[in-house]
């Protein structure tokens, strides 16, 4: 059922400020910026050789990022994603095994432009985990 690790999401107060210490410091290639007005995130990815790395900036005052950094000032880890192929039979499986999908369990298209859903973190060890359609 599960598949790759597609990437680890840090939320960041100020996301100039990540793609500089990931593009100066690091030396890794970051992508360009990204509005999902639908998410209520800005997104950029570092591409790294076996993953990527997204940074999530709140794009407006209703983001769910906004919140998360209300509690985490400084940011951090938000998500991990992992790669499925069917979305829909991912979400069943995980329905049907207790697990919950947040918003109104529907997928959506997410910032690599395929469907995704988010799995409540009370699920999964206290991590919020992401599916993507790959």
């Amino acid at each position: 059922m599960i598949g790759n690790l597609n990437h680890v999401a840090i939320a960041t107060p100020d996301l100039n400020q990540a793609i500089a210490i990931y593009a100066n410091t690091l030396g890794a290639s970051v992508s360009e910026r990204q509005e999902l007005p639908e998410h209520g995130v800005t997104v950029v990815f570092v591409e790294l050789p076996n993953t990527k790395i997204e940074l999530l900036e709140p794009l407006g005052k209703d983001s769910p990022i906004a919140s998360f950094l209300t509690k985490n000032p400084a940011g951090g880890i938000h998500h991990i994603c992992y790669e499925v192929d069917d979305i829909v039979a991912a979400a069943k499986q995980m329905t049907d095994n207790g697990a919950r999908i947040l918003g109104d369990g529907k997928s959506k298209i997410g910032a690599h432009g395929k469907p995704v859903i988010f799995l409540h973190p009370k699920d999964f060890c206290g991590t919020l985990v992401e599916l993507e359609q790959v």
